[in-house]
């Protein structure tokens, strides 16, 4: 597939979602348009990125975006950036707050169907006698509001729920529904849902504590990765920590991170910084 259709919806999908298409991944272009194309009735997917390019209805351009954007996701994902997390970042981070705020602020960017946010609160839900009085918030964000609606409410198949929990997990945060399963409210009343364009940079965010961003910049090219870090580096603590995707690093795109000692995947701000936290 190529033609000025075809550029266009490349160049689209970039400004839009910050992913980069070539035309070898005309093949992921067609599988993922066909049952949109369909939908609305047309041949194939070159009528419809004909549609598109002359100028579609706002609804139909938000389909086709959502549709290119991976949502793959599970609880506890890679494992070691959780245990870093409790093992590691909470400590440090619970003893430097005791005597003053007492609070704690998460954000997982592109959230996607809200395993990793709900994960993260498992963990902090699972530090309870650390954390007794304090106030603890997890942000979620994505720029696909169907998404968030699946996240917001919590259910999830069996197929998702054995995807990284164990089963003493599963029994504590989750009661059976049906043919699902729905997360506790407690866990739910920890994580806040919104929807938010990392290309649309951080404003009205707040400062947080601990970001996680993982598996995201890939999809970036440098230029865009360097603009989300660095409005990253000025939302986050200065002792506070950065979860990266194993696959992902900050090397020869800023100087704003470094890696943690002995860590993968877990970065601190390089150089101390005065942050006006808000919340």
């Amino acid at each position: 597939m190529t033609g000025p259709d075809f550029e266009h919806f490349c160049q689209f999908i970039r400004m839009r979602s910050g992913l980069v298409l070539t035309p070898e991944k005309a093949y992921l272009v067609s599988s993922r348009l066909a049952p949109i194309a369909r939908a609305e009735g047309l041949p194939g997917v070159p009528e419809l990125l004909a549609r598109l390019r002359a100028g579609a209805p706002e609804a139909l351009v938000q389909r086709c975006v959502e549709a290119m954007c991976t949502h793959e996701s599970f609880f506890f994902r890679d494992g070691a950036p959780f245990e870093q997390l409790a093992q590691r970042v909470l400590p440090q981070l619970i003893e430097a707050r005791r005597g003053g705020s007492r609070s704690l602020r998460i954000w997982c960017a592109a959230c996607s169907s809200g395993q990793e946010p709900y994960s993260v609160a498992m963990v902090l839900q699972e530090l309870a006698a650390q954390l007794s009085g304090w106030k603890l918030e997890v942000v979620a964000t994505d720029l696909s509001e169907p998404i968030l609606t699946k996240a917001r409410s919590g259910l999830y198949s069996d197929f998702e729920v054995n995807r990284g929990l164990s089963p003493e997990r599963l029994k504590r945060w989750f009661v059976r529904e049906g043919q699902s399963w729905r997360i506790s409210p407690q866990l739910q009343q920890v994580v806040s849902f919104r929807t938010h364009n990392l290309l649309h940079g951080v404003s009205g965010l707040g400062a947080f504590d601990v970001i996680f961003c993982r598996n995201v910049l890939i999809y970036f090219d440098v230029a865009q990765k360097r603009t989300i870090l660095a409005d990253l580096a000025r939302i986050l603590s200065p002792d506070g920590a950065l979860f990266l995707g194993s696959a992902e690093t900050v090397l020869g795109v800023t100087d704003a991170f470094e890696l943690a000692p002995g860590a993968r995947g877990l970065y601190r701000p390089a150089t101390p910084r005065t942050l006006a936290r808000t919340a």
